[in-house]
């Protein structure tokens, strides 16, 4: 699905923001783990399988009033093929229940190895004559950084299957100034990087005007998500860093355009461990995960509204 559907999505529930779905064993409540370990020991199958008894139990209580998950490959394949086999139900159920999904991959690799990577996530495998969906992601992160070479097969695969991408442009973490702020000319590498996506998107613009290829810009730096915003109109934002990072509904208002569109705003450990600060234990996971998801919500749009 092009962003139009993330869109949609979005207007429909009042809510800018992306569920991150970083699956480590520890973020779930021990009585999920103990149900797992007493069947299957303390194995990897296990760990899969509480961990996905956990994020079919969020996407549950959130999916009425959260448009997208994000799920990070990285917690996944930290449990070998269980995890990864894990992941592919954990898409599979998201989108079931109406949600968008962005797999957080961050490829960058380049000629077959991504069109491999981008079949794989985004499009189909060929067995025999049969073409057979993966992961089926609606959308993936990338990492641009070695230029088209590394874009242009997802994009081909976004084109095909009708869905998105997006590329790091000016990531949260603090150490990004050690190469995205480097000037080249009279631009910073990170605008470098915006206009290269603004390129990569030339072509297509869906009904709300923005193209398949995306840019991650976080949340910790306003300054720039402000400058962003100007410089690339047509290109949707996929927004890290708010919360446990340290951006806050102030900073990440930048990121919209004057109708509140054109972003989403991603949490991860704030909505899935709301839990740990209940005192019980995790049997309220559900609910302390959807009232975690309900306050950023309303502190979001409550400075920068969404129009229809």
């Amino acid at each position: 699905m092009s962003f139009a559907a993330l869109q949609k999505n979005i207007i429909e529930k009042k809510n800018p923001t992306v569920a991150g779905l970083d699956a480590r064993i520890e973020y779930v409540p021990q009585p999920i783990i103990d149900k797992y370990v007493a069947q299957y020991g303390e194995t990897r199958k296990a760990a899969a399988e509480a961990i996905f008894e956990f994020n079919c139990g969020l996407i549950d209580a959130l999916c009425d009033i959260v448009p997208a998950v994000k799920p990070q490959a990285a917690y996944y394949e930290l449990l070998g093929w269980e995890g990864v086999e894990m992941m592919e139900r954990t898409i599979n159920y998201a989108k079931e229940k109406g949600m968008y999904v962005i797999a957080d991959i961050k490829r960058g690799d380049i000629g077959a190895t991504a069109s491999a990577y981008a079949e794989g996530w985004l499009g189909k495998s060929k067995v025999g004559s049969a073409l057979i969906p993966c992961f089926d992601a609606d959308c993936v992160t990338v990492n641009g950084y070695m230029g088209a070479d590394a874009v242009n097969p997802f994009l081909k695969i976004a084109n095909e299957e009708d869905k998105t991408l997006f590329a790091l442009v000016r990531t949260s973490n603090p150490s990004a100034v050690d190469l995205q702020d480097l000037t080249i000319g009279d631009q910073k590498i990170y605008e470098v990087m915006g206009d290269l996506v603004a390129k990569w998107g030339e072509g297509f613009e869906d009904e709300y005007g923005y193209n398949r290829v995306g840019a991650v810009i976080g949340a910790t730096w306003p300054e720039q998500l402000a400058e962003m915003r100007a410089a690339l109109p047509h290109t949707f934002f996929l927004v890290p860093g708010y919360g446990a990072q340290g951006g806050t509904a102030q900073d990440v208002k930048f990121a919209f355009d004057e109708k509140g569109h054109g972003a989403i705003v991603n949490s991860s450990r704030g909505i899935m461990c709301a839990w740990k600060k209940t005192g019980k234990d995790g049997a309220d996971y559900q609910e302390a995960a959807r009232n975690e998801a309900i306050k950023m919500r309303d502190a979001i749009t409550a400075i920068t509204p969404i129009q229809e």
